[in-house]
């Protein structure tokens, strides 16, 4: 299992060791908030441990924010395309939030290095990120950072969606955030803008992911996000097709409509992608 957890940290990394009745055998990924080991318990299961980072003393809203995600995957783990939460709690002074272990990497790490995988199963992987992110809709809650880095893809060409600490209360209509907290190349206008959200955010980053696991690129490429909104809101991006001819032409329309900047003209709810996507994909 391979996490991406926040930005790399410098510092040396963390050594094994037993964590209350856990033994941390292997570091996955160290992010400013948080470590991901795969533990193990006294019968030698393994699981997925992500222990947040001891930082500081008054890392309040850290705090709040790790919190907040545990409690928000303990709501929505009964789903097959959901990474599996088993409990959290607080083990030596430190937060941790015990996972389902599976042998996976995330679906960026996938696309860097080109991994067959994604190639033998990149249909399933499409419609498997659709499910789970029909399953966060449904259940209540908005993800607000649906990108790669937070979707596992096992060796059998499942997906976990994963990373819950920026999750909200899905609105019934678009609602003001008092806070617009996510990665911005996957955000949409409305978000990189202050505006009201609600659940078609998602459905744009969704768009921005299948357009890169389909081209390799981003729709809306820059370096800051005033770069990336300029882009958004100038016109739609290159068609898929001009990147790559094989790509149905069913499936360059849904992702085109998924990345409208006016969040009017996308779809209105995952339910409705996930049924155009599976007939675009002819599954």
């Amino acid at each position: 299992m391979e996490f991406d957890d926040g930005q790399s940290n410098r510092e040396p990394a963390p050594k094994p060791g037993r964590f209350g009745r856990f033994y941390l055998q292997e570091l996955i990924n160290a992010g400013g908030l948080a470590e991901i080991w795969v533990a193990t318990d006294q019968q030698q299961k393994p699981y997925a441990l992500r222990k947040m980072r001891n930082t500081s003393f008054f890392n309040f809203s850290e705090r709040r924010q790790f919190l907040h995600g545990c409690e928000v995957l303990a709501k929505l783990h009964h789903n097959e395309n959901v990474i599996n939460y088993i409990e959290h709690g607080k083990i030596e002074g430190s937060l941790y939030l015990l996972m389902e272990y599976v042998e996976s990497s995330n679906l960026k790490q996938l696309l860097t290095r080109g991994d067959p995988l994604l190639g033998e199963n990149v249909a399933q992987i499409i419609l498997d990120m659709a499910a789970g992110l029909d399953q966060v809709h449904s259940h209540g809650f908005i993800h607000l950072d649906f990108k790669p880095e937070n979707v596992l893809v096992t060796r059998g060409g499942g997906v976990r969606l994963i990373d819950f600490d920026l999750a909200q209360p899905r609105p019934e209509e678009p609602q003001k955030m008092a806070r617009y907290p996510g990665t911005p190349a996957y955000m949409a206008p409305e978000q990189l803008q202050h505006q009201p959200i609600d659940q078609r955010a998602d459905i744009f980053a969704f768009g921005v992911s299948v357009y890169e696991v389909l081209t390799g690129l981003k729709p809306f490429p820059g370096d800051t996000p005033d770069e990336i909104l300029r882009r958004q809101l100038s016109g739609p991006p290159i068609p898929l097709r001009q990147h790559n001819p094989e790509i149905p032409l069913p499936v360059e329309k849904f992702v085109l409509k998924c990345l409208k900047p006016e969040m009017e003209a996308r779809y209105f709810d995952m339910e409705m992608a996930r049924r155009d996507v599976q007939s675009a994909l002819y599954v």
